[in-house]
């Protein structure tokens, strides 16, 4: 029997993204929570798997390949991986491989990003900055727009149901916290729908729900203005 990865993890976009993949793929994992808003991510053992300081992470002490345990950072690398190891939800011919990753990056560079600066001024900056709160609503516009013409003639972002349409589902699902109605882009609302009616995909991002809590003044203060530390 396979050995379970170690996912370091919460309960947000970029932790579900992982979750839902392998609840897919009926992967054994163990979840190894790193409370952000208490600054666990920046223990020294946290930083030896994550030399970012961010989660989620894993360590898979099976990896592909063989050898030793091997550790990833960085969700769109981690979901690519474990992908490439289960053989499944990416392609193996350059083609559709590349179809898949394409989406995988905009997601990681765009999507992400700029939902998050969005829910950012929106809820948590202390001076409401009418100009952050709309650069970002809007770019978040731009971004589903991008993606309800992408699924104007296909089921999913590229080709087959992929590590592509995991990774960026879980950054629609805030849509009313950045500023969108769902309802302004019919197939992008389609495809949302479409994926939270998979029992797989509910069941990853269900994972640590019990975890989450509402944003105290000292979370804030652990998360937001961090600089450099030596």
């Amino acid at each position: 029997m396979a050995r379970p990865i170690d996912v370091y993890y919460w309960p947000t976009p970029n932790g579900w993204k992982v979750t839902i993949l392998l609840e897919e793929l009926g992967a054994p994992y163990n979840i190894i929570p790193i409370n952000i808003g208490k600054g666990e991510q920046f223990k020294p053992e946290f930083l030896k798997i994550s030399p970012n300081n961010r989660m989620p992470a894993l360590v898979d002490h099976e990896p592909l390949g063989g050898g030793e345990p091997l550790a990833i950072f960085e969700s769109g690398a981690m979901m690519e991986y474990i992908a490439e190891k289960h053989g499944k939800f990416l392609p193996k011919d350059p083609r559709g491989k590349y179809e898949v990753l394409q989406w995988v990056y905009w997601q990681m560079a765009n999507l992400g990003p700029n939902s998050g600066q969005a829910n950012h001024f929106r809820h948590y900056a202390p001076e409401k900055i009418a100009y952050g709160i709309n650069r970002y609503t809007d770019e978040v516009n731009r971004l589903y727009g991008v993606m309800n013409t992408r699924l104007a003639d296909r089921e999913y972002l590229a080709g087959a149901y992929s590590i592509a349409d995991m990774a960026s589902w879980p950054w629609i699902v805030p849509y009313e916290r950045v500023g969108q109605d769902l309802n302004d882009f019919p197939h992008l609302k389609r495809w949302f729908e479409a994926l939270k009616a998979r029992p797989a995909v509910d069941r990853g991002y269900k994972v640590g729900a019990e975890l989450r809590q509402e944003m105290s003044e000292e979370a804030k203060k652990v998360l937001f203005g961090q600089r450099a530390r030596q």
